[in-house]
Formats: C-alpha cells, sequence, structure tokens
C-alpha cells in the first residue's frame, strides 16, 4: 500500500467535460448537482516513510490503471465501505521542485467523485473542511529496486537495508513495473508524505476573491492545481495589484514630502535629514495620522505678526501694540 493527498478543494463545481467521464460509471446520467468532485495526490517519485519510491515510468502506468478505481477507508475491501470513484487520472510534472534524491518532480493526480446525498454529506464535509485528507493507494508492482546495487531488494543478491546509508548514499526501494491498481483509501497517515488531498480552484464569478485565495495557498505552500485559462488570470491579477503597488508608493512619497514640510514648520530646530531619517520608517496610516497632527500646528506657526504691523487705534489715540515689542527700532 502507497499513500498520497486529497486536493483541499476551493470549489466543488463540476464542468460539463467531468460529468460526461463520470456518467461512464453510472447506471443513469447524472446532473452537475448530483456530484461532488475532488482532486488526489495519489502518489509520487519522492521516497516516502517506507524508504520506497515510485518511477516516473511506474506512475505513467498507474496513470492508465487507476481510472475507475474505487475510494474506500482504511483499505477495507468491503462493498458498503466504498465511497468515491476515480474518472480521470494524469502524471503531472512540478516545475522546479525536486525530489529527496534531488530528480525532477513528478506526482499522479486524479480526479474522483462522490454522489451527493444526505448520507454522503458528513464525508463531503470533511473532505472540505480538510479532516480527511491523506490517502493510500492500493497496487502491486513486479519488483523493488535497490538504490545501491540495483538489485531486486527482496533477493538474496541483495544485502542492503532500507533507510540505511551506504558511503553516504541512502538505501531506498524504486517500485518499477506495474502490474495492477485496486483501489485509494482514506486514511490517518500516510506513507507518501505529499499524497492527499490538494487545493483545485475552478471558475466562478467572484475572480478577484479566487486569485487571492489562490496566493494565500501558495504562500502557505499549499499544493495548488491551475487550468491554463486560471494562470492567465492569476497573471493579470498580478499585474494590476502592481500597478496599485506604483500608485501606493508615489501617494506614500507625496505623503511623506507633506509631513516633512510641515513638521519642519512646526519644529524648525530638526534638520530636514532627521525628519527624513524619522518619516522613512513609517507607515502610510501613521504618515496620515502625523500630517493631520501637525498641520493644525504649522498653521499657528504661520500666523507670525510682520515687524511693521499696523498700530492699534483706541479712542482715536495711537497706541503701539504690545505684540510688536520685540520689532522696537
Amino acid at each position: 500500500m502507497k499513500t498520497g493527498k486529497v486536493i483541499k478543494c476551493a470549489d466543488t463545481s463540476v464542468s460539463e467535460n467531468d460529468l460526461s467521464l463520470i456518467n461512464k460509471y453510472t447506471r443513469r446520467e447524472l446532473t452537475i448537482d448530483e456530484v461532488y468532485v475532488f482532486s488526489v495526490v495519489l502518489c509520487d517519485n519522492d521516497i516516502d516513510r517506507d524508504f520506497e519510491r515510485f518511477t516516473v515510468e511506474s506512475l505513467f502506468e498507474l496513470e492508465k490503471l487507476f481510472v475507475g478505481k474505487t475510494g474506500i477507508f482504511d483499505h477495507n475491501p468491503s462493498a458498503t465501505n466504498q465511497t468515491a470513484r476515480i474518472f480521470s487520472c494524469k502524471v503531472e510534472h512540478i516545475e522546479g521542485k525536486k525530489t529527496a534524491t534531488g530528480d525532477d518532480y513528478f506526482r499522479l493526480v486524479a480526479k474522483a467523485y462522490i454522489p451527493r446525498s444526505e448520507t454522503n454529506n458528513d464525508i463531503i464535509l470533511s473532505l472540505d473542511s480538510g479532516i480527511t485528507k491523506e490517502v493510500s493507494v492500493g497496487c502491486a508492482v513486479k519488483r523493488t529496486l535497490c538504490s545501491i546495487c540495483s538489485n531486486d531488494i527482496a533477493s538474496t543478491s541483495c544485502h542492503h537495508v532500507k533507510g540505511k546509508e551506504y558511503q553516504n548514499k541512502l538505501c531506498y526501494g524504486e517500485l518499477d513495473g506495474v502490474i495492477d491498481a485496486y483501489e485509494f483509501s482514506f486514511v490517518a497517515v500516510p506513507a507518501q508524505k505529499n499524497a492527499g488531498v490538494i487545493k483545485a480552484f475552478s471558475e466562478n464569478k467572484r475572480e478577484n476573491k479566487k486569485m487571492k485565495d489562490i496566493l494565500v495557498a501558495i504562500k502557505k505552500g499549499e499544493d495548488v492545481t491551475l487550468k491554463s485559462h486560471q494562470s492567465k488570470s492569476l497573471c493579470e491579477y498580478i499585474t494590476q495589484l502592481e500597478e496599485k503597488a506604483k500608485d501606493g508608493e508615489l501617494f506614500k512619497e507625496h505623503l511623506k514630502e507633506s509631513v516633512i514640510k510641515l513638521m519642519g514648520i512646526s519644529q524648525p530646530n530638526i534638520s530636514t535629514d532627521t525628519l527624513h531619517s524619522i518619516v522613512e520608517k513609517l507607515t502610510v496610516s501613521e504618515l496620515s495620522t502625523l500630517k493631520e497632527a501637525y498641520k493644525e500646528s504649522a498653521t499657528q506657526c504661520e500666523k507670525i505678526t510682520p515687524q511693521l504691523s499696523a498700530l492699534s487705534n483706541t479712542n482715536d489715540t495711537v497706541i503701539k501694540s504690545d505684540k510688536n515689542n520685540q520689532f522696537t527700532i
């Protein structure tokens, strides 16, 4: 039994193509509203907890064999334990990602469906909430080759132990020559660390919210599957954010200059360099607060009485203003 993970579904919408593939396995034509679809990483070519891995060739063999296979819980082969069914499967190359051995990373991703019913509501909720996530696959291979000597680990020709290092080289088994694929099962602890439910995004009316969800998922390091048009939409959304960021930088620079000017009027003893140093570390919100605070202070400072201001007249008698005493010549 080898393992994988369900791809957390952010959107459970079903395409017409999905429905067409699903109905190949149904006794009657189901509608879009009658099925729940999710994506799942069945297995990959990385070393798992059993110190084994599938070869890339084996993944492509499994790609064909897993279509139509059922999903159960804890590998209990009971008819009443059948929960989901795979209707499509493909091998994906994840650009830039490497395995523990430094090889290009490949994974086998399947799409499965569950009939929507009162009985299955708890299962669907468990998938959506991320409680049910890890999966394990049941399949058979011809041999497990030793990474050290290339012999079948089960043969007498191999004397190495999986998980041990020999001259700084890890011993692990390569699962080669797939014979059959039986099922995939929801489990608590999968052997393969990257196997399980992954996050999938499909079209909806809230395009910008969807793009934000994708970026959040990427930042969290979650697996994200995108179609070509979704990748294009994400690039356009990022471009829009970059343009807004430029506008934001221009606004912030203008705000900093305004704050420096107002602070210079209110506190003329502070050097310009010091003022620049102060505002450089502030956020837009902090700069806006300072601007309002210094605006009134600067206005008062600007009300300077001229040296030759007019004299006050009281009862036709010319009286020199006390406020002008400092300017008396």
